[in-house]
């Protein structure tokens, strides 16, 4: 069973960044990546994701440009630095794995991250 573990969420002005880490307890290098987020009464949603398959990266219309996902398999570790942070950001961030493609229901997941948008 895969362990994931997120850091990283708090309290950041509008405009500000944070970089959100997801900790794995197994081998990366063979996992599709990917975060989600739910806001506080919303449903969950897709931020980003990226297959392993074909290497290609997706990213919600709502963070491209800001927001960039990236992986260190040495470290086992992966990645979502989030730019130019707006209110509407706010909420809590799981990081996900999946032994195939990017999908809504990923195989493993962590327990999730607060991030707070507020001046």
């Amino acid at each position: 069973q895969l362990q994931l573990v997120e850091s990283g969420g708090g309290l950041v002005q509008p405009g500000g960044s944070l970089r959100l880490s997801c900790a794995t307890s197994g081998t990366l290098d063979t996992y599709t990546i990917g975060w989600f987020r739910q806001a506080p009464g919303k449903e969950r949603e897709g931020v980003s994701c990226a297959n392993n398959n074909d290497g290609s990266t997706h990213y919600a219309d709502s963070v491209k440009g800001r927001f960039t996902l990236s992986r260190d398999n040495a470290k086992n570790t992966f990645y979502l630095q989030m730019n130019s942070l707006k209110p509407e950001d706010t909420a809590v961030y799981y990081c996900a794995v999946s032994e195939s493609i990017c999908k809504y229901g990923m195989d493993y997941w962590g327990k999730g991250t607060l991030v707070t948008v507020s001046s």
